[in-house]
């Protein structure tokens, strides 16, 4: 059983975003996405660790990410936070679609 140490480094990235726009503009919407999504990235996370095969919440949190922030991004051209948080879900979305594409293990 591994650890899904890049879920759980994208939700904290993701939740730890939502607390630094919450800080630094006040914004209550971004501090609640924030939270949302952070908390989803990391039962996904969670759910992988225990069963590889289990993707489909961290797929859909990153999906939806990528999906808004990256229409954001290209509306603002700000790489803060709307192009970070993109990247970072299109990323997420490759290891996912990597992992779904092995083989599974013979134990």
């Amino acid at each position: 059983m591994a650890v899904d140490w890049a879920g759980y480094g994208y939700a904290a990235l993701v939740a730890s975003g939502g607390v630094i726009g919450y800080v630094k503009a006040g914004s209550v919407p971004s501090l609640a996405a924030g939270l949302v999504f952070g908390g989803l990235a990391g039962f996904g996370a969670y759910q992988t660790s225990q069963d590889p095969g289990n993707i489909w919440v961290s797929l859909a949190a990153s999906g939806t990410l990528a999906a808004i922030m990256g229409k954001r991004f290209y509306n603002s051209r700000k790489i803060t936070p709307a192009g970070l948080i993109a990247g970072a879900s299109v990323l997420m979305l490759a290891k996912l679609g990597a992992g779904m594409l092995q083989k599974p293990q013979k134990s």
